[in-house]
């Protein structure tokens, strides 16, 4: 059970962390979202919009709802920061749902995840829940770091999992009911 509660706080935690980081992303302009800056991807709005489809493409193999990599058809498929925001919100609280309705049985079960040409993997559900918070929390540090190169400075997001930073965040999880 404690893996099963570990996951439910890190799909609250990521949604948390989302919403901070897009609402302070919210405050630049349209040019300084898709300016080139030095990252893995080269824009703030490209590395927002890349945490998106992967966590559609992870999301997709953990439903088996069958879309594969046609999630990533598109590469910027929302270039204004509202739009990226609501789908990021959308696909956050998708997360948590999906969480909250796991059972310890379903941690070991199989999940397929297409890899294009190299094939497709099977891989733990509880293995491929942790690639996906993993890879949120690596992206979302690229674009924190993005976001300290402009005017708006970049938000805390590492005061969630102890008793200590909840009156920090009190506001905030309560506003995302989670």
């Amino acid at each position: 059970m404690l893996l099963l509660s570990h996951f439910r706080a890190c799909a609250r935690n990521n949604m948390w962390c989302n919403d901070r980081l897009l609402r302070a992303c919210a405050q630049l302009s349209r040019e300084e979202l898709h300016a080139r800056r030095v990252s893995f991807f080269p824009s703030i709005i490209l590395t927002l919009n890349h945490i998106l489809t992967v966590d559609w493409y992870y999301r997709d193999a953990l439903e088996n709802a069958g879309r594969g990599l046609r999630v990533f058809d598109v590469e910027l498929p929302f270039p204004e920061i509202d739009a990226l925001a609501s789908a990021q919100r959308e696909s956050d609280r998708a997360l948590v749902s999906f969480c909250d309705a796991l059972n310890e049985a379903e941690l070991g079960r199989s999940v397929a995840t297409d890899r294009g040409d190299e094939g497709v993997f099977e891989e733990a559900l509880s293995a491929v829940l942790a690639h996906l918070f993993l890879h949120q929390t690596h992206h979302r540090g690229q674009a924190h770091a993005m976001l300290a190169g402009t005017r708006v400075a970049p938000p805390q997001l590492d005061e969630f999992f102890l008793r200590y930073d909840e009156p920090r965040r009190r506001e905030e999880v309560a506003r995302l009911g989670i």
